[in-house]
């Protein structure tokens, strides 16, 4: 396959898959002229992917389609897999087909953490349901392109979706202290951040980006940002279907690095202030 070097965003057709959810809608905003044919069709679909993406014809396909819910892919297996997994093959051979470039979202759960920091070129090796499903989807995507672009991200919070963000300061109005647990390690990211930064990424060479605002924090440490009555918990403390890792640190190799989470969350903060 040709691939399409430094590609400009203003001059190419681009396709988000996803686009009303948290991330989506900011990726609206970075791509205002991604074109659209009303409500998504359903990724699982071999056939409506392959007609839907003929059809349209884009240059660059966005999928930030996906089933998030950690603890209900435990529950739910065969919607994950279907979902974060074999559609992502379904999609891939569809890009391949007419050209496109295909930028896809993967998660740091792929990883079981054992390390405190993972590099692009780390072996995964996912402990839960959700990190197993996203990592097929990579997989499919590797074997059925080659012009792709997977940008592995974590602890997504943004204004136009529910998150951790809202979910803590929810939780601090109903109760006298929130306990979050302080031995899980990761880096916030700020959708709006990550899909300004997609806009770079696909002018770059395709493989595998790490892609997370700057900085570590545990749990804890990101919900004390938020609100004043937290208190550290033992992840032990929780019982969760799902298991997680202690450590999920992404580290960027291959592009310059975004602002600190802490400054992302106040812009955040502000708007959702200024939207009350």
């Amino acid at each position: 396959m040709v691939y399409r070097k430094r590609m400009v965003v203003e001059e190419i057709k681009t396709l988000i898959l996803g686009a009303d959810g948290m991330l989506g809608h900011d990726l609206q905003k970075v791509f205002p002229d991604a074109v659209s044919r009303g409500r998504d069709p359903d990724i699982t679909d071999e056939v409506l992917v392959s007609t839907f993406i003929q059809e349209l014809n884009p240059n660059l396909v966005i999928n930030a389609a996906a089933y998030t819910d950690v603890d209900g892919c435990e529950d739910n297996r065969e919607t994950a897999f279907r979902v974060n997994g074999k559609a992502l093959e379904y999609i891939a051979k569809a890009c391949s087909n007419v050209g496109a470039v295909l930028v896809h979202y993967s998660t740091d759960y792929i990883f079981d953490g054992s390390k405190e920091e993972y590099v692009e070129s780390d072996q995964p090796c996912p402990i839960n349901a959700y990190g197993e499903s996203k990592l097929l989807g990579e997989k499919n995507i590797m074997e059925n392109m080659s012009d792709y672009r997977i940008i592995r991200t974590s602890w997504l919070f943004g204004v136009h979706g529910k998150n951790f963000v809202e979910t803590m300061m929810r939780l601090s109005g109903e109760m006298d202290m929130v306990r979050v647990v302080n031995d899980q390690f990761g880096k916030p990211t700020y959708t709006a951040d990550l899909a300004r930064k997609t806009a770079e990424i696909v002018g770059l060479s395709p493989g595998i980006y790490h892609i997370t605002n700057d900085g570590v924090c545990s749990w804890y440490e990101f919900a004390a940002a938020i609100i004043d009555n937290v208190a550290p918990c033992l992840s032990e403390e929780f019982a969760v279907r799902a298991k997680r890792p202690r450590y999920s640190v992404l580290v960027n190799t291959k592009t310059t690095p975004m602002r600190h989470w802490k400054d992302a969350l106040g812009e955040y903060l502000k708007i959702k202030e200024m939207r009350r």
